[in-house]
């Protein structure tokens, strides 16, 4: 230790008084932000005062309230996430023998909800992500590779399973175009050994095999550390049947708190220590201004995928029809054929594929 610094006892009181603090600080800005949410008419004199003196705190709330506004707006008009297992997700219709139109998924931005988990995440209270959702949008969000585990693929990644280990590649554009159930090859080839670059994507009736993105081991690792599972969205009717994702082995007192939010039924409701039937953002917004924490606002200029994506090598360009994705809305990349939204049904990749019903195939004797 240098002469003349502080001790360990010192730093660690300086540490305290610091943590106080800033707990205080936050706990004073709970206090404006419930005010806040009053009308005027129904503030107390004493809630007046506290808002009076707090004057940097309420200009601070009602300007992340204004750019909070503005990225729901803006979301609502950029996000086309479809549905999958709602009254008219894409999953129900097609069982129902109806048809779907085509989704860009291009167009599809993280939502306040992806943003907010990115946020928690950096504050260390979330661990880990475990989705089942194909498009990449918390990759994109800003949340560590280590820390996502996708377990159904990425339609953004490809890779080739004949290097050691194997190699990814990162895209830009949707890289299931012509890819289905098993059948999984893309066109491309890699840059490093010429192998045939495969899609990531977990087809129903298919058995996830590869390391990432899918990240199985991350994921089973997180569930048995965790105190807490939040399940967003997800009707779990996939899901519970991964019993290492729910700590099956450990008796019922010792496995994770379950909540879940979602607007319909889910399988596991029964277990859950809280269920709240609402909007994913709705009740991630409420958490947010609970903890006193801002919700980043999405940049496409600051999208981690620019970074990752390896670019296509000259003759590749007509590898892929699908629109790019490009850091302004105003300026597609050049060369882009990619078409807009279509209201034509579905006719490759893995959105809409294998969700019909299996028919058992008759043994030949």
């Amino acid at each position: 230790m240098a002469a003349g610094g502080p001790s360990r006892s010192e730093r660690k009181a300086a540490e305290r008084v610091r943590r106080l603090r800033e707990e205080q600080q936050r706990e004073r800005l709970r206090q404006v932000s419930r005010i806040l949410r009053k009308a005027v008419a129904e503030r107390s004199a004493e809630e007046g005062r506290l808002l009076a003196e707090s004057e940097d705190l309420v200009t601070e709330l009602q300007g992340r309230s204004r750019r909070r506004e503005g990225l729901k707006r803006r979301q609502e008009e950029a996000t086309s996430i479809p549905d999958y297992r709602g009254p008219n997700g894409v999953w129900t219709l097609l069982q129902k023998g109806r048809s779907i139109s085509a989704a860009d998924l291009s167009e599809a931005e993280p939502t306040l909800t992806h943003m907010s988990i990115a946020r928690l995440h950096e504050q260390k209270l979330v661990q880990h992500v475990v989705s089942q959702n194909c498009d990449g949008l918390h990759l994109r969000s800003g949340l560590p590779r280590t820390a996502i585990s996708e377990l159904h693929g990425n339609m953004y990644i490809e890779v080739c399973t004949a290097c050691t280990p194997n190699r990814e590649y990162v895209r830009v554009f949707d890289v299931t175009e012509r890819t289905a159930l098993h059948r999984h090859q893309t066109g491309r080839a890699c840059h490093k050994c010429g192998g045939q670059l495969r899609d990531t994507i977990v087809h129903f009736g298919e058995r996830g095999t590869l390391g990432q993105p899918l990240n199985w081991e991350a994921a089973t690792q997180a569930a048995s550390k965790a105190d807490t599972i939040l399940c967003l969205g997800s009707s779990l009717k996939v899901l519970k049947k991964y019993p290492r994702l729910w700590c099956m082995t450990k008796p019922p007192s010792r496995r994770p708190k379950l909540y879940i939010v979602n607007l319909q039924w889910t399988p596991k409701d029964d277990w859950a220590a809280l269920k709240l039937h609402g909007k994913c953002d709705d009740v991630m917004q409420l958490l947010m201004d609970e903890l006193g924490l801002e919700i980043p606002p999405y940049s496409r200029w600051q999208d981690p995928i620019f970074a990752l994506a390896t670019p296509l090598r000259a003759g590749e360009e007509g590898s892929h029809s699908r629109k790019s994705l490009c850091r302004s809305r105003e300026d597609p990349p050049p060369g882009d054929r990619g078409a807009a939204l279509s209201s034509a049904p579905v006719l490759g990749g893995w959105f809409g594929r294998g969700c019909a019903k299996r028919t058992k195939r008759r043994k030949i004797t």
